[in-house]
């Protein structure tokens, strides 16, 4: 049967004290909307609706930058859970299968356990998610179950001694046939005192109908909302925990876990090693038996097998690596290709270039891509010997087994195995030093005098 998504994403977030539509909210590097999408990728819906209210126009360019089939509808007004999920209505015209509805601001949902709430389906008309809290907690509903069947959620303030002892509350999540959602939702009141329209309602109605509702359960873990800064920063830190276990128990090498930041599409193969204090930016790959030194940043970039990296690189995006090469301390590379076996080792960067096999980057060694408009390449050859300090004044090309002097400016091409040397003549003038600390020492005890 086919499943269409609902997610909804119109909350402003208030807690949070931002301008940025709450589900925008990155962890890892990746809006909490995305981490909820690609959790729910794995069922393969036909269909996805993305409820928008708050920066609207935002939640859809983000949620369409991941998904460009996904519809975002507008809930103008602020009128409950219920109503919220009525906004997808027309935008599920003509669907048929199973919808689940889902929360842009719980990022943690497991594509298991929205897998499992679809299999549930097969002998319920109406799925809820619940989760065992570790102590009693006044914000969630609790849900009364008989059995496999459930009666009711009941809200906590509303709730009995007794009620409230219960461990088993609600996530807010659902999974039920499409024209039956809408039908239920369609007989929702806001007789309440907030006057709003509360998605958990439908449960009654359903077993009122004689319907089939039932709760199936998670772990407390994967329904963590994010509500305010401190919730944003806690969730990170649990994705990151998450992330860390995993590349360690895929053979990754983390000298001190605790200290280095992953984001969410990060991709490190077995037998990387990873110092201390690195930090891994969106669309980064490393392959196996690479190694990443201590205080390097990399974002958008490709680390081939062998490659060593840092201490304190920087890789930006574009940066391509092959097998063996070497990116030393203050080094920085953006969108340039660096060929097997060739060496970028100290306090230079490379920008818009190719730099080809076996060739040695000397320290201090700068492309000069930018005038200022435009962007332009430097192509280097292989086997090719930059000397340090060397200005490289794109679009140039030094071919193979070329050199550049020490301290030289080149604005040509050098022709493969030649030498370039573009400096000024040294010219040293006796005595000169003296006499130039001696009038600039009167200068200032003329200026000192005065003041």
């Amino acid at each position: 049967m086919s499943t269409a998504l609902v997610i909804l994403a119109a909350g402003k977030g208030t807690r949070m004290k931002s301008d940025l539509p709450k589900v925008l909210h990155p962890i890892a590097q990746t809006p909490m909307l995305v981490h909820a999408m690609r959790a729910a990728a794995s069922l393969s819906p036909e269909r996805t609706v993305i409820v928008a209210g708050h920066g609207a126009e935002a939640v859809e360019k983000a949620a369409q930058a991941e998904d460009e089939t996904a519809v975002v509808v507008r809930q103008e007004e602020q009128l409950g859970t219920a109503h919220a999920v009525a906004q997808a209505k027309d935008a599920l015209t003509g669907f048929e299968g199973n919808v689940i509805v889902l929360y842009g601001d719980t990022p943690f949902i497991e594509p298991d356990t929205l897998q499992r709430m679809i299999d549930a389906r097969a002998a319920h008309d109406l799925v809820m998610l619940g989760f065992d809290i570790a102590e009693v907690q006044p914000r969630y509903g609790r849900l009364i179950m008989d059995g496999d069947r459930l009666v009711k959620i009941v809200e906590y303030k509303d709730a009995t001694d007794e009620q409230r002892a219960i461990r088993f509350t609600n996530s807010g999540l659902l999974a039920c046939d499409a024209g039956l959602l809408f039908d239920l939702i369609d007989q929702v009141g806001n007789e309440n005192a907030s006057g709003e329209y509360y998605l958990t309602e439908i449960v009654g109605i359903a077993n009122a109908r004689g319907l089939s509702a039932t709760a199936i359960k998670c772990a407390e873990a994967e329904t963590l909302g994010v509500d305010s800064r401190a919730d944003l920063a806690a969730a990170d830190a649990e994705f990151q925990a998450r992330a860390r276990a995993e590349l360690l128990d895929l053979g990754v090498t983390l000298m001190a876990p605790e200290t280095v930041y992953l984001s969410a599409d990060t991709i490190i193969g077995r037998d990387t090693v990873i110092e201390p204090n690195v930090v891994f930016g969106p669309g980064v790959t490393v392959e196996s038996g690479a190694t990443i030194r201590a205080f390097s940043h990399l974002e958008g970039c490709h680390v081939s097998r062998g490659a060593i990296v840092g201490p304190y690189a920087r890789l930006r995006p574009g940066a391509e690596l092959a097998e063996n090469t070497r990116i030393g301390n203050f080094v920085e590379v953006k969108n340039a290709e660096i060929a097997e076996g060739a060496k970028v080792n100290h306090l230079s960067y490379i920008g818009d270039a190719s730099v080809g096999a076996a060739t040695n980057i000397g320290a201090g060694t700068i492309t000069c891509n930018y005038d200022g408009v435009m962007k332009h390449k430097t192509t280097i050859g292989e086997n090719v010997f930059v000397g340090s300090n060397t200005m490289l004044v794109a679009p140039v090309t030094v071919g193979d087994g070329a050199m550049t002097a020490t301290g030289t400016v080149v604005t040509r091409d050098v022709e493969p195995d030649a030498l370039a040397v573009a400096r000024a003549k040294q010219d040293n003038k006796p005595g000169y030093a003296r006499k130039l600390f001696d009038m600039l020492k009167a200068k200032k005890a003329r200026r000192d005098k005065g003041a």
